[in-house]
């Protein structure tokens, strides 16, 4: 049996402390490549970059610097950066959380979800508070999930994202996507000049408290573990919509002159 080779990628930079520690972790598991932007990327969510040429640095016989997004680091090292297709794709740790619709910004969770476009197992690793440390222990989390995920492997279109808490997890619990509502997202300023600046993203967030969501585990100190479905389609609403699809239609036809 082969060596599985591992694709690790993050959005905070080649450089990040927990890039360093995902691949660390996740040596034992097989031959670990490491393709990670050059810069920070955070909240860059899914974007690729298609209007100029993008450029990768080899750093190291299995670590190469780009200057893109996170998923084109997934792209470049599926489709030519690696000797073969990678049996698993790991992003992270991310320096803080993505819980709840946080995922939707997500540079970390954008490269899992590239890599299970290109039908590779994927998952996505954050740790929430790592100013206080905690790489090491997200590490061995994401070295259990990883070592279950290339046994088992992940339904379609699905990846994983996992939450690390700070400090020592009390467990694992796998769970639903919880909700964040930002109520003051944008601040306006003056700079010398008199002219007008905004920051977007200021002020704290209201928490979903309702059970069985990842934001609710992390907060109780548990490993929140949510299963994310690449098929955005409600399909209770496509059913219901359906009745609309006969009077659009109707209104949509030009009416025939007597």
């Amino acid at each position: 049996m082969s060596t599985p080779l591992v694709l690790v990628t993050n959005d905070d930079g080649i450089n990040a402390p927990g890039l360093a520690a995902l691949a660390e972790a996740l040596a034992p598991l097989g031959d670990v490549y490491v393709v990670a932007p050059e810069r920070e990327q955070s909240t860059v969510g899914h974007a690729l970059t298609l209007h100029r040429p993008l450029r990768v640095d080899r750093l190291a016989e299995r670590r190469f610097a780009v200057n893109g997004t996170p998923s084109d680091c997934v792209n470049l090292a599926v489709l030519g950066l690696l000797p073969a297709e990678p049996k698993l794709v790991v992003s992270g740790i991310n320096h803080g959380s993505n819980l709840g619709d946080d995922v939707t910004y997500s540079g970390t969770v954008s490269a899992a979800m590239e890599g299970t476009l290109l039908g590779i197992p994927s998952i996505a690793v954050s740790l929430v508070g790592p100013e206080q440390g905690g790489f090491e222990e997200a590490g061995k989390v994401a070295r259990l999930i990883a070592m279950r995920t290339l046994v088992e492997g992940l339904p379609a279109k699905t990846l994983l994202n996992v939450n690390v808490p700070g400090g020592r997890p009390k467990g694992i619990r796998f769970t639903r996507l919880g909700h964040r509502v930002y109520k003051e997202k944008m601040v306006e300023e003056k700079d010398p000049r008199g002219k007008t600046y905004y920051w977007i993203g200021a002020g704290p967030p209201l928490w979903d408290d309702r059970e069985a969501t990842d934001i609710i585990a992390v907060q109780d100190g548990y490993v929140a573990v949510t299963p994310l479905h690449l098929d955005l389609t409600h399909y209770g609403a496509l059913r219901r919509l359906g009745d609309w699809e006969a009077p659009l239609n109707a209104q949509l036809r030009p009416r025939r002159k007597g």
